[in-house]
């Protein structure tokens, strides 16, 4: 094992829970404003996963004031507090790209059954 990649390794989390394209995650953002810091929840459908060890990375898409907002978040970073798999999504794509040009219940995920 090179020296990169040990340093790598110290530096993933693993408390991070498994979910894929199409589930519904709440994320907790550690957010920093001047001297005061606060949690902030960004809740939406995980629309792409890029995987890799320290540069994995995840999309969340949520609907804001009828405005779609996506962030890119690192998958191990340090400002994120946690994250919760609130529902999870059948789908049968790995991108979710297409639900950019639908709107309202259209754009709905379906929940994956559970038996």
């Amino acid at each position: 094992m090179t020296i990169i990649e040990k340093i790598e390794r110290e530096q993933l989390r693993m408390d991070i829970p498994e979910f894929n394209a199409g589930d519904t995650v709440k994320v907790h953002m550690r957010i920093i404003e001047g001297e005061k810091e606060r949690i902030q929840v960004f809740q939406g459908a995980v629309i792409r996963i890029s995987k890799g060890t320290t540069n994995a990375t995840f999309t969340v898409r949520k609907i804001s004031d009828g405005v779609g907002v996506e962030r890119v978040f690192p998958m191990h970073s340090p400002s994120i507090e946690r994250v919760e798999l609130v529902q999870e999504g059948r789908v049968r794509r790995s991108r979710l790209y297409y639900l950019r040009n639908l709107k309202g219940k259209a754009a709905r995920i379906k929940p994956k059954n559970r038996w």
